[in-house]
């Protein structure tokens, strides 16, 4: 009954704490060393329930919307239970708090939390390691400018880091810098993430053409009612900036992720290509190619076969995979994204890690054991409340749509609200070939595959890069694996062996390398040529004995090395010196330094003039 009388915002917290301090008489300082412990175990309890509720509802914990306020939630219990010095398990009071509701009230497995609440225990530790050294960095670049560290820095050290206010305020003091956190921080974190996904929802690169598409009649959606049929007549509406509307069509405006449907129009006059579909409002818009078209003016549309139906093919497969990567990885899988394309499409999922081989494996095995059923894709239309209440809000893996009515595809037991275009049947996907997995960021995996004859391709592609390699080694493509392990086993041993004669060389190099002696100094300026590796171990086996090497090797152009074991001679200068003198550059430090030239043929004249560079600096001239 107290929720919202106070106001705990900003700084009010600490004013409301001395106006209680003021009334019982006694210092703020000993009231919040008194309460704020207190505080803390109530907000780990608070968050704890919190976390149940979140992960229980199948909620990864990321980087990107509502994952991002279940890591926030999770990393402030973890920094309270710190403060307090608690042994307790995170995971262990996350489960009490599910046993309280009650186990089977929540859709994820018990154990699953467990596994999330660990992995991210571990990655916040990972964190705080690294977000000491970055926040003792910039606490001591605002020291030397004798500023306070501003809140904006600090919410990027959060934002962008993961590293905590505490923290940043901890190490801050520690290295002499001054920070303020103010008490409502996480509330502003969270307000700015909220802000920011409205602003990216609000954005409109269609604006100018909402205008004009108001004053215009609903576009009638022939690619619902006729998925399969590619030919169709219409009546030019309007024609504006490119941009045609007919009274109906059969082009599939883009949207949901998949592309829009691409073809020509037909006129008696002339014949134009549909290059891109979109949709404002009700109106749908076709940009063409090839000439205006005129209002009234009666239309026939032709829709790129192969494109339209490989599109559909992989929109359902998409929907049978998502429901595969469930069935596989657990209920928290949720679609994060999709881009369905005429060859390869990607699917992105929330999940908490990476997903293995053998996972991927098994998702691509249910997907197409899918596809073999030959199960019905059922399209119906519902009024959303009741769609919501039948099969709950994990209908909208997609995104939300808007109006009140939604569209319902049914794929087997996987049911979403989707506006695209499907096949009739799951056995009308064909094969289902998953590519690859790539880790796209923390909690999301993206899943990479074709469907159809795209699939078909992919593997005959995957078959020809095998047959060809097995060709290469002239082996039979089912003794390719263990041939390319022996044949690597070899070339490590072989390279261990170059190694170690190079070794080798080196050391005989090294005692047989002339020299003269300048004022006792011992001064070598050769030709050798060995890789610049060994080039610089001669050179430096040289300095360390307190010389000087000038060391030179061709391969195409020239290659120097220059190392001086006296103060007297600075190897950095005597390698530009050389290097220009060969067309090139060079540089490094004064005891080492290496560099190149393009003109080798002067190489001879190049060692001459460096010698007598180093002669000239001995005798301190």
């Amino acid at each position: 009954r107290f929720a919202g009388v106070m106001d705990i915002s900003g700084t009010n917290l600490h004013k409301l704490r001395r106006k209680v301090a003021e009334a019982i008489d006694v210092p703020v300082e000993r009231l919040e060393r008194i309460i704020v412990p207190i505080e803390k175990v109530y907000t780990i309890a608070d968050h704890t329930r919190c976390l149940a509720y979140m992960l229980g509802d199948c909620i990864v914990p990321s980087n990107v919307r509502e994952g991002y306020l279940a890591r926030l939630v999770l990393r402030r219990t973890l920094r309270m239970m710190n403060d307090l010095s608690m042994d307790e398990e995170l995971a262990d009071l996350v489960e009490a708090q599910m046993e309280v509701v009650g186990i089977d009230n929540f859709e994820q497995d018990a154990d699953v939390i467990r596994e999330i609440i660990s992995n991210e225990v571990a990655r916040y530790a990972s964190t705080l390691e690294r977000g000491t050294r970055i926040v003792q960095k910039i606490a001591k670049s605002y020291r030397a400018k004798s500023s306070r560290i501003p809140l904006q820095e600090v919410i990027t050290l959060y934002d962008s880091h993961g590293i905590p206010p505490e923290v940043v305020k901890e190490v801050a003091a520690a290295e002499g810098a001054v920070v303020e956190i103010p008490d409502n921080f996480y509330s502003l974190i969270a307000q700015m993430h909220s802000e920011a996904q409205k602003e990216a929802s609000e954005d409109d690169h269609l604006a100018a053409c909402r205008e004009r598409a108001a004053g215009l009649p609903p576009t009638k959606k022939l690619y619902y009612e006729f998925q399969n049929k590619v030919e169709f007549e219409a009546v030019v509406l309007d024609y504006f900036d490119g941009m045609a509307v007919l009274d109906q069509t059969l082009f599939y405006p883009e949207g949901g992720g998949q592309p829009s449907d691409t073809g020509t129009l037909v006129t008696p006059d002339n014949v134009v290509r549909v290059e891109e579909v979109t949709k404002v409002g009700e109106v749908i818009l076709h940009r063409v190619r090839g000439g205006p078209l005129k209002r009234g003016e009666r239309v026939k549309g032709l829709v790129d076969e192969e494109r339209r139906f490989s599109l559909m093919r992989h929109h359902t497969a998409t929907h049978v995979l998502l429901y595969a990567a469930k069935k596989v990885l657990g209920a928290h899988v949720h679609q994060a994204g999709a881009q369905k394309g005429g060859e390869v499409s990607r699917l992105d999922i929330r999940h908490y890690r990476h997903v293995t081989p053998e996972e991927l494996r098994k998702i691509e095995i249910e997907a197409n054991r899918m596809v073999m059923s030959n199960l019905p894709v059922q399209i119906s239309v519902e009024e959303r409340t009741k769609a919501e209440q039948k099969y709950g809000f994990g209908l909208y893996q997609g995104g939300v749509p808007p109006g009140r009515e939604i569209r319902i595809v049914r794929v087997g037991n996987d049911v979403q609200a989707c506006a695209g275009t499907h096949v009739r049947s799951t056995g009308e996907i064909g094969l289902i070939r998953v590519m690859g997995v790539e880790h796209v960021q923390d909690g999301v995996e993206r899943l990479v595959f074709s469907a159809g004859l795209a699939a078909v391709r992919a593997v005959q592609q995957m078959e020809e890069l095998l047959r060809a390699s097995a060709d290469v080694l002239s082996v039979q493509p089912e003794n390719l694996p263990s041939t390319a392990a022996r044949f690597f086993s070899e070339w490590k041993e072989q390279r261990k062996e170059i190694e170690r004669l190079r070794s080798r060389v080196v050391e005989l190099e090294r005692q047989n390398l002339e020299g003269e002696a300048v004022d006792g100094v011992r001064v070598v300026v050769r030709r050798v040529d060995a890789p610049q590796k060994e080039l610089v171990a001669l050179a430096t086996s040289v300095a360390d004995e307190g010389g000087v090497a000038l060391i030179a090797s061709v391969d195409g152009g020239a290659r120097l090395v220059a190392a001086s074991g006296t103060p007297a001679v600075n190897a950095a200068d005597l390698v530009r010196e050389v290097c220009s003198l060969l067309g090139g550059k060079g540089g490094g430090k004064p005891n080492l330094a290496q560099g190149a030239g393009p003109d080798a043929s002067r190489l001879e004249d190049a060692l001459e003039q460096g010698r007598k560079m180093i002669i000239k600096a001995l005798h301190g001239e």
